[in-house]
């Protein structure tokens, strides 16, 4: 995670106030007791202390705490909040963290730096005495309930019909925390138990331990069916719009580089050398528009599954991926068919359609899902090498699919640029210069296989690429 420290460094402590924390141990401790928080929340809290001396922006920190996925600038608003009652600031913060406003945050507390070796040490009182024993912020706001019942205040808040969506999903973190089991026992009938149910199943991914929340539990139902795809879609129409952008640009830069080495490659295993500008520039616009608008269909159903689906990542990828594909592929063909035959008047040409923008897509979803699973909490965002793997399984995934289209029959991007130009004899598009590389003499199914092939390993690479990159936030979004 960003916020942890170098292996090389010293390892160090920090007090502030009545609590300690350790980097080493990952730990935060109120005395000698230890305060309960999910990884990335601890992970949010090292690096706002590390950093203290600096406000910290809102893009630095979503870069370094959610490195791996890309979540709403929500998330860190809710864990900003949740971290600010874990330290007993339940009045909006100040004391703790500071809100920088149009900037970010910064951890304005005095600290003291300790090395963090031995047993940790017990923080005391003014006076020198040892503090109670005592639980975190959230849990010691629940236990004042009947009968001191830590589950008492976290479910009123949990059911409540005011109050923002990211206190009610903090509630539930908290529930998670106390016990999922108890928690869906005890919770209440009425108005608001729709939605808390659903905000409990969707909240369970993001607290560590935290127990299952059965799609057909008595809880379920329904009412809390539809709170729960409410909840989803609300996040999806968040983070979605910008990943499928990225990949579809990143698909139309795979195909315009597919086009330009095609060019290339073609005029120089039949002799001529050079290629004439005009055929570069018509072959890599060509390619870039037929794979952008593949990439698009497919990028949008990935990211939709992304957004929408946590229990059943990979297969959700996949019909996704495949549905896109085939709408997207669909109407590319009939578009194409009817532009084709009203500017050059050559018949239905029997080009790229749903068929194989359904296979393409579920292809890139498997390959996609399988390379990117442990990423929990967002959409996945992997870096460095871990990206470099994932468009490389993801293209390999669509080179499988393409090729062996191709070898069936089915048109690809290659294949259907052969049709259309096969009614214009002074084109200089002749991909029948392929078929030797291949052992053939004639375009057959080996060249359309070799061909679809590396058409799919270009355009699932690129659509990881645009798909995994990371946007750029607001400074000023709301803290």
């Amino acid at each position: 995670m960003g916020a942890s420290m170098d292996r090389g460094a010293p390892r160090h402590l920090y007090r502030f106030g009545e609590f300690t924390l350790s980097p080493a141990r990952r730990s935060l401790r109120r005395g000698d007791r230890e305060v309960p928080l999910i990884p990335r929340y601890l992970d949010l809290l090292l690096l706002l202390v590390e950093r203290r001396a600096q406000a910290l922006r809102r893009q630095e920190i979503f870069d370094r705490v959610w490195s791996d996925v890309v979540v709403s600038d929500g998330a860190l608003t809710q864990a900003v909040r949740t971290l600010r009652r874990a330290l007993g600031e339940d009045g909006g913060g100040g004391l703790f963290i500071r809100t920088v406003s149009r900037h970010g945050y910064q951890f304005v507390c005095p600290v003291v730096e300790e090395d963090d070796a031995g047993e940790l040490p017990v923080a005391r009182r003014a006076h020198g005495g040892p503090l109670p024993p005592v639980p975190d912020g959230a849990a010691r706001g629940a236990a004042t309930g009947p009968g001191e019942n830590p589950f008492a205040l976290p479910l009123a808040r949990l059911v409540a019909e005011d109050g923002p969506e990211d206190e009610h999903r903090e509630s539930a973190e908290v529930l998670h925390r106390l016990g999922t089991a108890e928690a869906l026992r005890r919770l209440p009938r009425g108005p608001g138990r729709a939605r808390a149910w659903a905000l409990l199943r969707d909240s369970r991914w993001d607290v560590a331990g935290a127990g299952d929340v059965p799609l057909f539990g008595e809880a379920a139902g329904p009412a809390a069916w539809l709170s729960l795809a409410g909840l989803r879609f609300r996040r999806a129409r968040r983070l979605v719009g910008a990943r499928w952008a990225s990949a579809s640009a990143g698909g139309a830069l795979a195909g315009a580089l597919a086009g330009l080495l095609g060019g290339l490659l073609m005029t120089q295993l039949e002799g001529r050398g050079w290629p004439p500008f005009s055929l570069l520039l018509g072959l890599g616009l060509v390619a870039a528009a037929v794979a952008g608008l593949g990439a698009a269909g497919v990028g949008s159903g990935l990211a939709a599954a992304e957004a929408l689906v946590r229990s059943w990542r990979t297969p959700a990828l996949v019909l996704l991926g495949a549905a896109g594909g085939a709408v997207v592929g669909a109407i590319a063909r009939r578009a194409a068919d009817a532009l084709v035959e009203s500017l050059f008047a050559v018949p239905t040409l029997g080009l790229a359609g749903g068929v194989e923008g359904l296979v393409v897509g579920a292809a890139a979803g498997l390959g996609f899902g399988l390379s990117t699973r442990g990423f929990a909490g967002g959409m996945a965002s992997p870096r460095g090498s871990t990206r470099v793997r994932t468009c490389l399984v993801t293209g390999a995934a669509c080179a499988l699919a393409a090729g062996a289209l191709g070898a069936g029959g089915f048109r690809l991007g290659a294949a259907s640029l052969r049709s259309v130009v096969a009614g214009f004899p002074k084109t200089q598009v002749r991909l029948e210069a392929f078929a030797p590389l291949v052992g053939e003499t004639v375009f057959g199914p080996r060249t359309r296989a070799a061909l679809g092939a590396a058409e799919g390993l270009l355009f699932g690479a690129g659509l990881a690429a645009g798909l995994t990159r990371r946007p750029r936030r607001r400074d000023d979004a709301p803290s």
